[in-house]
């Protein structure tokens, strides 16, 4: 018989282990020496030694889940009370017990964990709705649309919920998404259908401003391209793949018309500054009519030029009245000439005087009528010339009822 402080082996070859319930049958060995049988229950203890050994390891460096660890006390504690291996199996038992604490310790902190982690998506997935709702009534479609597609990744990464509360949040969240992708699709829907009916009355200023642009009607066109734009810039815009080329043509119509105006009004401010020139020389000329010594004379040269003068075509407007005026004052100056020669030399002057002053005021009378039906009619030009010629007669009646006063009149 053989044994050790664990262990023992009768005659018979039967092999015990002591416990604190006294002595349990481990087994037979009757292969070899009562040495050689508490020997090999002694390594089949060492394996159980080594076996919890690693599976205390386990449980406090990995992430081995209660579950599985449970199963593995469980599974080695059946080994321990099967009594098949001589040690302290009391120590073994002990050791399992510590394991079954500490993996409860590990269930309890990793439901509190993972209460505390729901309590924070609950949390979480509520913020998120929140926006979505907030966001389903934005009009600001695009960054709205791109926040609501970076809120469904976060969703996706944050972890479920209880069924009903998770689909409830759900329920809500999409709810959102659709309110707002319907919202965006009316909206987008009305502006293309506003664009369209730009691109539509944009083809119909296109067609005018084109018919347009040969016209030689420069006043009256220039004013309705000045309408055609209003009404363009009224349209709105239409799609961006023909509102380019829309404007393009719209464009390209007015800069022909534009385009051949400026040439034509280049070619006429020209000529009118030319006129102007000869008209300048020509005043200078009159002007040097004055004083006038013999009346005959200067009333020739003066007759000469004023001829020349009216072969002259239209100086610019603004230039208008100072170079007339020039004239005007040499030919009134002629005129009062003529009336003081009168006067001394007809010896009816006073019969004459106020026979030429009734016809004087008649001419006057009857050019103001004129100029004012003129003025009436919208003709301008003839009403300007009416007015030179009054000034005139007007000047001619002024002497005359002067010359009528030097007679004692």
């Amino acid at each position: 018989m053989s044994s050790d402080p664990w262990g023992r082996v009768d005659e018979t070859g039967t092999v015990y282990v002591r416990t604190a319930d006294g002595e349990q049958v481990v087994g037979s060995w009757q292969a070899g020496s009562p040495d050689e049988a508490l020997a090999y229950f002694e390594r089949k203890y060492e394996g159980l030694v080594v076996e919890i050994g690693l599976l205390e390891k386990r449980v406090k460096t990995t992430d081995l889940s209660a579950k599985d660890a449970q199963a593995a006390v469980d599974h080695l504690r059946e080994q321990v009370d099967a009594h098949h291996a001589v040690g302290d199996l009391a120590a073994l038992r002990v050791r399992l017990d510590k394991l079954v604490e500490t993996v409860e310790a590990r269930r309890e902190e990793r439901k509190q964990q993972r209460a505390k982690q729901s309590d924070e998506a609950r949390h979480s997935k509520e913020a998120l709705v929140v926006e979505a709702e907030e966001l389903a009534q934005s009009d600001q479609w695009r960054a709205a649309g791109e926040r609501l597609r970076a809120l469904v990744d976060t969703w996706k990464g944050l972890p479920r919920l209880d069924r009903k509360s998770d689909d409830e949040l759900w329920h809500r969240f999409s709810h959102a998404r659709s309110a707002f992708s319907k919202r965006r699709k009316a909206h987008f829907a009305s502006l293309d259908a506003q664009r369209e009916e730009a691109r539509k009355t944009k083809e119909k200023l296109v067609a005018e401003a084109e018919g347009l642009s040969a016209s030689t009607d420069w006043g009256p066109t220039a004013a309705r391209y000045r309408e055609l734009m209003s009404d363009w810039k009224a349209a709105g815009r239409a799609q961006r793949e023909h509102e380019d080329d829309l404007w393009n043509r719209f464009r390209g119509a007015q800069d022909v018309f534009f385009a051949a105006r400026s040439s034509v009004f280049a070619e006429r401010d020209a000529e009118q500054t030319e006129n102007l020139k000869l008209k300048e020389e020509l005043a200078e000329e009159a002007e040097k009519l004055l004083p006038i010594g013999d009346l005959k004379a200067a009333r020739a040269a003066f007759r000469s030029i004023n001829e020349r003068w009216e072969a002259v075509g239209h100086v610019p407007r603004d230039s208008r009245p100072k170079v007339e005026g020039r004239m005007h004052a040499v030919e009134r100056a002629l005129q009062e000439s003529e009336e003081t020669e009168w006067r001394r030399t007809n010896p009816e002057a006073r019969a004459r005087a106020e026979g030429l002053t009734g016809q004087l005021q008649a001419a006057v009378d009857k050019l103001r009528g004129q100029i004012e039906q003129a003025r009436s009619q919208g003709n301008n030009s003839r009403a300007d010339k009416l007015e030179r010629e009054l000034e005139g007669r007007q000047a001619l009646l002024d002497q005359a009822l002067k010359g009528l006063q030097e007679f004692g009149g």
